[in-house]
């Protein structure tokens, strides 16, 4: 039997790329985070962005691999709760966390997600179109 894979397309890349900047523009709407040094908020923009690609372009376990990864990024940051506290000290790391950025990661990821999969939504529509000898434009 074919072994299933998890690949993620050049849209959903570019929504990786695209949620970056917002990333770290959204931490500078927390006036609570007076300072803030790494790529955490990056990697969860990438896990968000590539799970929600799984779950719409896979199937059956690829897209269940993907509602798994969603699942368990949102049960992550719900036990960070970045509402209460921008920037957490555990015990086990020399430095503190700054969950903030990993909240807004995720939502730039999946906000710019939702943006590839409408653009990629109306790029299949019109395609349909085109092909039925539609016009693809309204007057």
């Amino acid at each position: 039997a074919e072994r299933p894979t998890a690949t993620v397309a050049r849209d959903w890349a570019l929504a990786w790329l695209a949620a970056w900047p917002l990333t770290h523009a959204l931490l500078l709407a927390d006036p609570r985070l007076t300072g803030y040094a790494g790529l955490s908020g990056v990697l969860h923009a990438g896990v968000a962005v590539a799970a929600l690609g799984l779950v719409v372009q896979g199937r059956g376990r690829v897209r269940l691999v993907g509602a798994a990864v969603l699942g368990g990024l949102l049960v992550k940051l719900t036990l960070e709760a970045p509402w209460r506290a921008s920037v957490q000290a555990l015990a086990h790391w020399e430095v503190p966390v700054a969950v903030a950025a990993h909240a807004s990661g995720a939502a730039a990821g999946l906000g710019f997600a939702a943006v590839a999969l409408l653009v990629r939504q109306h790029a299949t529509m019109r395609a349909r179109r085109l092909h039925a000898g539609q016009p693809t434009d309204p007057p």
